[in-house]
């Protein structure tokens, strides 16, 4: 090889050695950067997304989903394979649709959805109601709060008309196969656990526990702290604090351990027992009527004291009130 034609050869490999420490420098000063980008969302080939949809940061929607041109999903919602969001819903951040799940209508109205909510494996949340007072063309509504979590083949319906709306407030677990009809009020805190089911227009309370397979019937009202046992049906008022079960639920003593759980101290119990044993209870027939024995309650000296016990007498005398349904039976109750 000829000395020019090996110079020539020299300088063209130090020419490529440049470039190539030129573009690792460049590289290694590109990772070093921060990303100034936005989280991107992910959007498999597969699913069917309306580009008038808004979707958040780091949103995650897999195969064969579908989005509605309406829909807002906030920012890191994860959609499994096969979930569906319609009509005009609004999601929450870091809200989870598994397998199945279907979330809002394609009808007037809103189905609102706060953050950290789990909709399970085929639940149906935010669709039409079952209430044939509903008339096609009418807004209906539901809103959810955060942290709640509604498991596999529940069903939570929208209102039933546009002066009102289906509630349910923050870190609620809806075991599977639950039912929140129309207009229901839930409140925050509770569990109900599988096949509870709520006809129309139910308020729940704070801090209430379900077991298994029970029913409420229509416009009835479960006080706050309150249990209700497997298989019972609620056909009228279960007060603050109060245990109750049967086939037509009735009035079986406080809710003890729930309120140890709770955090009730030892003298709020013993009040709130001896409050309920006056007025459920009394020990002969000179202690007057039901009215006289609340009336009595309300004016001791000790037992009006307590906030509890207070709060519980309110709460028996609400289901008296109008448009209430009255109040569970006791199975010994004389009044």
């Amino acid at each position: 090889m000829s000395p020019l034609l090996r110079v020539r050869k020299t300088v063209s490999s130090l020419h490529r050695f440049s470039r190539t420490l030129s573009s690792v420098s460049v590289s290694e000063h590109k990772m070093a950067e921060p990303t100034l980008e936005t989280d991107p969302c992910s959007i498999h080939p597969a699913a069917v997304v309306h580009p008038n949809a808004v979707i958040g940061q780091g949103a995650s929607i897999g195969p064969f989903c579908t989005v509605g041109a309406s829909a807002k999903l906030g920012n890191h919602c994860r959609l499994y394979p096969g979930s569906h969001v319609s009509g005009n819903t609004v999601l929450g951040e870091h809200c989870v649709l598994l397998t199945g799940a279907v979330v809002g209508d394609d009808i007037p109205g809103q189905t609102v959805i706060g953050c950290n909510n789990t909709i399970g494996y085929h639940a149906v949340v935010g669709v039409k109601c079952q209430d044939l007072k509903y008339k096609t063309g009418d807004e209906c509504f539901l809103h959810i709060g955060d942290n709640n979590e509604i498991r596999e083949y529940a069903s939570i319906h929208r209102s039933s008309k546009s002066s009102d709306r289906t509630v349910i407030g923050n870190n609620n677990l809806v075991m599977g196969s639950c039912h929140i009809a129309h207009d229901c009020k839930i409140g925050n805190n509770n569990i109900f656990a599988n096949n509870t089911l709520l006809a129309g227009h139910v308020v729940v309370e704070d801090h209430v526990h379900t077991a298994g397979a029970i029913v409420i019937h229509q416009f009835c009202h479960v006080g706050s702290f309150a249990f209700i046992g497997g298989g019972s049906a609620i056909s009228q008022d279960v007060p603050k604090y109060m245990m109750v079960t049967g086939e037509r639920a009735e009035l079986r003593g406080l809710n003890l351990e729930g309120l140890r759980r709770h955090g009730f101290t030892t003298k709020e119990m013993r009040s709130l027992r001896t409050a309920y044993q006056r007025i459920f209870m009394p020990s002969d027939a000179s202690s007057g009527g039901f009215e006289e024995r609340l009336a009595e309650v309300e004016q001791h000296e000790v037992l009006a004291q307590v906030s509890s016990v207070r709060s519980m007498v309110q709460s028996i005398r609400d289901c008296f009130s109008e448009n209430r349904r009255g109040i569970c039976k006791f199975r010994h109750w004389n009044g």
